[in-house]
């Protein structure tokens, strides 16, 4: 082996020891699967270039330049969604890809869940990164400071700042999975027989459902508040499709249904509280799925069907 391919190899392999790591703290800060693959990509391009005899702590060098890229990525990203055409939703992550360490607890894991990247959209993107240091690192304000460059003082501030826009609506992240999964098939029982007092019974006064079509495919543009009328939103679609199908799924750590309403695919997933669920996430932009689902329906009904 040549001197270049091994150091090479050597790279890539310090690289691939922290994959998981960068790549869940990627994706948590950009709520895009893509986008999370395009920063770690130039981060293992940078670890690859730099003089590595020169780094005392691997992990941590390779922490702070995801995080930095990532910020940078948010930004611009945040600028393109406020032109967004309705409601942004995150991006789920494919279906059986490892996204975090293996040694991340349950309630480090809370914060990949769709409902708790929604959420982290509430955040500005210096805010963002460092709650998720904190929160889901568990990382010490002092290496917050170093990895951001900001004194830390400024780290305390954000972290509490953060910490409010979150706020109550943080008990979202965590899900009972045995519970919500009978909450979701007893949901997508009564959305397939069009029962809308059965889909009212499950929902909570207040429940919100947001649609995010990407302006590719047809969406509720604003959000949909109030059991009575997300319920009749449910039955209203699934009426009109002309071929409903779906299969309970984890996605991103929870359940969830990839539904096929007519001619497209979509993805369905749910908040709940108190045995009841608060928010629903209807995604069908086509760009946000495509790691989910195949690109056109299949010509029959699979064994999972429901209609």
């Amino acid at each position: 082996m040549s001197a270049v391919i091994e150091a090479r190899a050597v790279n890539s392999d310090g690289f691939e020891q922290h994959r998981p790591v960068l790549l869940g703290l990627a994706y948590r800060m950009l709520g895009s699967w893509w986008d999370a693959e395009d920063v770690l990509q130039e981060t293992w391009l940078r670890w690859h270039d730099a003089d590595r005899a020169a780094i005392a702590d691997p992990r941590g060098w390779l922490v702070t330049v995801t995080t930095r890229l990532a910020l940078d990525q948010l930004r611009s990203a945040r600028r393109r969604r406020e032109t967004y055409p309705g409601t942004w939703l995150p991006e789920p992550a494919p279906i059986g890809q490892q996204v975090a360490d293996p040694a991340e607890t349950a309630q480090q894991r809370e914060t990949l869940s769709l409902a708790a990247l929604r959420l982290l959209e509430r955040l500005t993107p210096p805010e963002r990164a460092v709650y998720l240091l904190r929160e889901t690192f568990e990382l010490p304000y002092a290496e917050i400071a170093q990895t951001l460059g900001l004194t830390e003082a400024n780290a305390r501030q954000l972290h509490r700042r953060a910490a409010d826009h979150v706020g109550e609506d943080r008990s979202r992240f965590a899900v009972d999975t045995v519970e919500h999964r009978a909450l979701v098939e007893r949901f997508l029982a009564a959305a397939s027989t069009g029962d809308r007092g059965a889909l009212e019974e499950l929902l909570a006064d207040e429940v919100v459902l947001w649609s995010d079509g990407g302006g590719k495919v047809r969406a509720a543009l604003n959000p949909v508040v109030g059991a009575p009328k997300v319920a009749r939103f449910i039955t209203g679609i699934t009426a009109k499709a002309s071929r409903v199908e779906w299969r309970v799924a984890e996605v991103n750590g929870g359940p969830a249904a990839i539904v096929l309403l007519g001619p497209g695919w979509q993805l369905l997933t749910w908040e709940s509280e108190g045995g009841h669920i608060v928010g629903l996430q209807l995604l069908s932009n086509p760009d946000k799925l495509r790691a989910l689902v195949p690109p056109r329906p299949a010509p029959a009904p699979t064994p999972w069907a429901q209609s």
